[in-house]
């Protein structure tokens, strides 16, 4: 594989994995831990589904938050090594007598501060490290200085990895760009539960109701969203939001109160804060909009849309592309324009893209290829790879 991308369909994995490994290997899936969104949510359901393939996991969080109440994966232990500082190392050691202790066979990292303490406590315990890339870690967020220092820090802690996932091929593209030879990174695309046939339903009548589900914080692109949404009610377009999430800071949720009193469309606009139930607030939404600006994999949320047969409206950034297939499944825009995003929400409002039709395609496209078991398959399959010898 020296050279390209080890980059396996679903399909293809489907065909060359055995459904059941022969022997169990414990597995340390090593993050946060302060918030539950895509990365947390990505280890969650390989916890689940990592059991057919032979792997047992369990988690190390670096801080206190909300992954430990909210995860679904409950039977699986959990432990936390606080870090005092972005930059403290010491629960390496801690992490390190665990590794031994409990004879974990593989360390799996999933953001930068947690490749960079893993890499450090599997080294001491000499057992291998895989690190899973969800985002591009040097544009993943506004603060451009915190993003090179974390983006240097993950790429000195990648230096000898044993294999490194990217969920889509922009990633891939991303982390060979950061200097990880091409042949220890493969590509496992993220997968939701696939939820089964789709009941029946007519297409909306006004109101239409749009939905975003985010930690909210300035590169999801929510001012966009909003900027496009009072244009189309100006347009006479009758749309209505509900925006599903929290805020990561107090800050950004002041500027973003200011702005929907700017263009007065709070009326409009139903908040409903985090929650553990994102299905059943998909089920309440005729399109699904994500307008993020930059930093995306390939989003859990997008893929749980498809899941739930909600037509999607996105932005053509990172994974976006390689799961939605514009006019298909749903449509995509310009990230960081509102004509263009309101442009792509209307095309389902006035009929120019069928909207049956895009619920349906989305649905089957997510089964065959998105889903938390082929995801797991894919995981699994880099794992073998690396005890192999």
């Amino acid at each position: 594989m020296s050279g390209s991308i080890c980059a396996v369909s679903v399909l293809e994995l489907d065909q060359l994995a055995p459904t059941r490994a022969i022997a169990t290997a414990r597995v340390l899936h090593v993050i946060n831990g302060e918030h539950y969104s895509g990365a947390e949510r990505v280890q969650d359901l390989l916890a689940l589904e990592l059991g057919q393939f032979g792997f047992n996991v369990s988690f190390a969080c670096l801080k206190d938050g909300k992954f430990a109440a909210t995860r679904r994966a409950q039977r699986a232990e959990l432990r936390t090594f606080p870090m005092n500082s972005r930059l403290d190392l010491r629960p390496a050691w801690e992490l390190a007598a665990w590794l031994r202790q409990e004879q974990f066979s593989l360390v799996h990292t999933h953001t930068p501060r947690a490749v960079m303490v893993g890499r450090l406590a599997a080294w001491i315990a000499r057992v291998p490290l895989v690190h899973h890339v969800h985002s591009p870690t040097g544009r993943d967020s506004t603060r451009r200085w915190q993003d090179t220092i974390s983006a240097k820090a993950e790429n000195y802690s990648l230096l000898g990895v044993d294999a490194v996932i990217a969920v889509s091929r922009s990633l891939a593209n991303y982390a060979a760009a950061q200097g990880v030879p091409r042949a220890r990174i493969h590509v496992v695309p993220n997968g939701v539960p696939v939820v089964g046939p789709l009941t029946n339903r007519l297409a909306p009548r006004r109101p239409w109701t749009l939905g975003t589900v985010a930690l909210f914080r300035p590169r999801k692109g929510l001012e966009v969203l909003l900027d496009a949404m009072a244009r189309l009610r100006r347009a006479g377009v009758d749309v209505r939001l509900r925006a599903i999430g929290e805020f990561e800071t107090e800050e950004y949720q002041r500027r973003i109160r200011a702005q929907v009193e700017r263009l007065g469309v709070g009326e409009f606009i139903t908040w409903t804060g985090f929650t553990k139930d994102v299905s059943a607030e998909l089920e309440r939404l005729d399109l699904f909009v994500l307008p993020s600006l930059f930093g995306e994999g390939l989003p859990m949320v997008v893929l749980e849309a498809m899941a739930a047969g909600v037509p999607v409206v996105g932005t053509k950034v990172e994974g976006v592309p390689e799961a939605i297939r514009d006019g298909i499944d749903g449509v995509l825009a310009e990230p960081g324009d509102a004509q263009d995003l309101a442009r792509a929400i209307n095309s389902f409002v006035c009929g120019e893209v069928d909207w049956s039709s895009c619920r349906q395609h989305a649905h089957s496209r997510q089964a065959a290829m998105f889903s938390d078991v082929s995801m797991a398959r894919g995981v699994a399959n880099v794992y073998r790879e690396v005890l192999a010898p």
